[in-house]
């Protein structure tokens, strides 16, 4: 489950690519959606979600909290809103250490498979 989130190729995704980018259902991110209103993605005109990359961001830091970190929904709400730029900027530093690790363990294997 990689979460490719900092790829900027357009300016709206559909539902289906935020839920492939975090590996969840469409049917999880539209209760989300319910649960904390800063993830508000815009409506076209046939009520299909255009999510932006702040919308993006809003879904990552939930992600982060309940999935990755095992929160409740009450308790990511409650730490989202008591420290929004804490959870924010440790959000963002625990992926960036993993794409770091992601890197070094390719080195590895390419020095391993160098003989070095």
């Amino acid at each position: 489950m990689g979460l490719n989130v900092h790829k900027e190729l357009k300016k709206y995704y559909s539902i289906g690519e935020v839920a492939d980018m975090f590996g969840v259902t469409e049917t999880l991110l539209r209760y989300w959606e319910r649960e904390f209103p800063t993830i508000s993605p815009r409506k076209s005109g046939r009520n299909i979600r255009q999510y932006s990359a702040e919308d993006i961001e809003e879904v990552r830091l939930v992600h982060n909290l309940v999935k990755v970190r095992g929160m409740k929904l009450a308790m990511a709400r409650e730490t989202i809103k008591k420290s929004r730029s804490n959870v924010t900027t440790t959000s963002a530093l625990i992926e960036r250490l993993q794409r770091v690790r992601q890197e070094l363990v390719s080195i590895r294997r390419e020095l391993d498979a160098c003989g070095v």
